[in-house]
């Protein structure tokens, strides 16, 4: 179903489900949570960056001195992360009023940026829940920082092109990172468990990821992923077994090892192909992913800023 459609037609670059409504906002714009009013906003020719209040319809800028910002996230009121072409990442102290900024300054221990990236940062994702900020960037890299002391933890290696988007499992700590069609899933220690690369010919890159965390030992819990085509696709785990058990007196501690984890596509849902039993080429691209508060809906914004809803089973 068709839930909502921006009028200006931009992309869709956040939706946010609360209890009673679904809040939707364009690229390039992130609310402040929980105040839900404001917003940070970035992109703009000169590389500066904006705060602005729903309700009030004003709008009051902050000059940023880091290059062209690309990606921001907000893990509460008084923290914004944003990286760009600086190829460093900024956590910032900000204290936001109804009708004025009243102090944007770096967090870091002498006001210095996190340094690690090579090039550009494209994507960023945060989880206070396990203290955890992850950066992804094109130079086939993601980056592990501690949230709370502001410090580099570990470098995520081996993407074969740019990352491209990031998701954190709140409940598990897992981390899943999407480099054009590769989809990679990490422990929160950087260990890589497992990747998939798509065989059937060319695939469309990523651009968004989503976790479904319900209950951590729930087994119907999945990664979801939208795609430059216009499709979503849902992936489940699987395990293997890599090697024959033990004897019967070996320890059952020991029979337990040689599990291999593994990615598999379960289902892909297109609007297009569900409407006229085909694909269309000229499908928007999958811009975000949200789960509703009950786990019981899917929502996804595309680039022609509309929002669709699937209904999970």
């Amino acid at each position: 179903h068709t839930l909502y459609c921006l009028g200006c037609m931009c992309p869709v670059g956040q939706i946010l489900c609360l209890d009673k409504e679904v809040l939707v906002l364009e690229r390039n714009r992130l609310l402040l949570t929980p105040l839900w009013s404001c917003f940070f906003s970035w992109g703009f020719p000169d590389n500066s960056c904006a705060f602005g209040n729903y309700v009030t319809d004003k709008v009051y800028m902050s000059l940023c001195d880091w290059g062209e910002t690309l990606c921001a996230a907000c893990p509460n009121q008084t923290t914004i992360v944003t990286a760009g072409t600086s190829t460093v990442v900024c956590v910032w102290d900000v204290a936001v009023n109804k009708d004025k900024l009243d102090r944007m300054k770096l967090k870091q221990v002498w006001l210095c940026p996190l340094y690690g990236h090579t090039d550009a940062v494209t994507c960023l994702a945060v989880s206070e829940a396990h203290s955890v900020l992850v950066s992804g960037s094109r130079d086939l890299t993601c980056i592990l920082w501690d949230l709370e002391e502001l410090c580099y933890v570990t470098q995520l290696a081996g993407h074969k092109a740019g990352v491209t988007a990031l998701a954190i499992n709140n409940l598990t700590g897992e981390i899943a990172s999407c480099a054009g069609a590769l989809l990679y899933l990490w422990t929160m220690k950087g260990q890589l468990l497992t990747w998939v690369e798509p065989s059937c010919g060319p695939q469309p890159d990523i651009l968004c990821i989503s976790f479904t965390q319900r209950h951590e030992w729930d087994a119907k819990n999945v990664i979801v992923t939208g795609c430059a085509d216009g499709v979503i696709r849902i992936w489940r785990t699987e395990y293997t077994r890599t090697q024959l058990p033990g004897p019967p007196e070996e320890p059952v501690s020991c029979q337990g090892k040689g599990w291999e984890r593994h990615l598999v596509l379960c289902r892909e849902l297109n609007r297009s192909q569900a409407a006229s039993q085909r694909r269309y080429k000229t499908n928007p691209a999958i811009t975000t992913l949200a789960m509703s508060r009950s786990h019981a809906t899917l929502l996804a914004g595309d680039a022609w800023g509309r929002v669709f809803t699937w209904t999970c089973e």
